[in-house]
């Protein structure tokens, strides 16, 4: 591989080919040499960039996480709108994208790397996962503001339940198989929220 390739914006190049090994080749052979060799520069652009591999990663992990808000902004400008069920089918399948579920195992297996997001923000420790919650819990609290679920909606266990459940149906499939489709999606949700919704303000 070359080794004397100028990066313009090295850092968000180096994401991007860290992000192809890891949709490509999975979690276990994201290593420095991998991530340089994929996006054809020397080995210590990566060390001029960041203090190690796991500094790396963290802000790997923090700027594609970053990239779910867009998603998550969408799922708060449809409060009021379509149905509950519908929305949160839309939002799980978008959340859940194959980056965001290549990363997660990422995260469970490297010690380092979750200790490096709990310092960079609390509760950051699996941070895909986190935004994800954050975002569904938001969304359902405005809906029950508006009254399209109900007032005593446990919002807390509705959100375990959906991002819970969404990552298991998304997560539980081998790399080169296709995601679940809506209908799946949306039978998860539905039973999920069904009861909070029946019993809705009038």
């Amino acid at each position: 591989m070359p080794t004397g390739v100028h990066l313009r914006d090295a850092r968000q190049q180096l994401f991007d080919a860290a992000e192809r090994v890891l949709l490509r080749d999975g979690p276990n052979a994201l290593t420095s040499r991998a991530v340089t060799d994929e996006a054809g520069c020397a080995k210590g652009v990566l060390h001029r960039h960041f203090s190690d591999f796991d500094g790396f990663l963290a802000e790997l992990v923090l700027d594609r996480a970053a990239q779910l808000e867009a998603r998550a902004r969408a799922l708060r400008g449809s409060v009021g709108t379509g149905t509950v069920a519908d929305n949160l089918t839309a939002a799980l399948t978008a959340l859940f994208g194959p980056v965001a579920v290549a990363i997660i195992p990422l995260i469970t297996f490297r010690d380092e790397l979750r200790a490096r997001l709990r310092q960079a923000a609390p509760g950051g420790g699996i941070a895909i996962l986190g935004q994800a919650t954050s975002e569904i819990s938001a969304y359902l609290a405005d809906e029950r503001d508006v009254g399209r679920i109900a007032a005593d909606a446990d919002i807390d266990s509705l959100t375990l339940s959906l991002v819970g459940g969404g990552h298991l149906l998304f997560a539980d499939r081998d790399r080169d198989s296709t995601p679940p489709d809506a209908a799946v999606v949306h039978r998860l949700v539905a039973a999920v929220v069904a009861d909070v919704v029946q019993r809705r303000s009038a």
